[in-house]
């Protein structure tokens, strides 16, 4: 199969995101795929991160991550989003990174790239699955291909059974309720795996 490269683009004030990427960033390396990792630029005042230990302690842990660059979608062959929900919808951090790749998409540089997507909140039924398919209809509009992990592992039924992608709750201390570790490795495997059998048959 075609060597993968794989961008995780993530996004977390608190740190939950980061550490669902990083589990798929591990898991899809243990299977041959090329992994850069970055997270969504900032655009919450610094007097609003600094009035939420978390918050400030996270931004603190993870300054030297790479912040996602259009460029690194040009790269990537598929791309990984964990992405917390906002109302049950994506960050504005990350739809204004969405809202900047407008002219990959006009020169037809993101069609066919293989896509999936994780999600956060602070309860069970918090907009996690609706943030994860709003994220999938902006794919939609790029011309990726979803690859959704469904039912196809024992782990996605331990993390909660979500078929779009993993998705956990979170409890007041920023601890995950659901147990997901194993699905989002399962997660970034499949991922990889699709998109192999997507270079293999585009002959590059």
């Amino acid at each position: 199969m075609a060597n993968v490269k794989l961008a995780i683009i993530y996004y977390s004030s608190t740190g939950t995101n980061y550490k669902m990427a990083k589990w798929a960033e591990e898991a899809a390396a243990s299977v041959g795929a090329e992994v850069k990792l970055a997270k969504v630029k900032e655009n919450a005042p610094q007097q609003a991160i600094a009035s939420n230990p978390a918050w400030q302690a996270h931004a603190e842990a993870t300054a030297d991550v790479p912040e996602a660059e259009v460029d690194l979608l040009d790269w990537a062959d598929a791309i990984i989003f964990s992405i917390p929900t906002r109302f049950g919808h994506v960050p504005s951090q990350f739809q204004q990174f969405l809202d900047s790749t407008g002219g990959l998409w006009a020169q037809g540089k993101l069609a066919n790239k293989t896509v999936s997507a994780m999600s956060s909140a602070q309860n069970a039924h918090g907009g996690q699955e609706a943030t994860v398919l709003a994220i999938y209809t902006s794919m939609f509009h790029w011309g990726a291909i979803v690859a959704a992990p469904g039912y196809t592992d024992e782990s996605l039924f331990k993390a909660g059974g979500n078929p779009y992608g993993t998705t956990v709750s979170v409890d007041q201390d920023n601890n995950m309720v659901e147990d997901v570790e194993d699905a989002v490795k399962h997660q970034a495997k499949r991922t990889v795996q699709v998109a192999g059998w997507m270079k293999d048959g585009q002959g590059k």
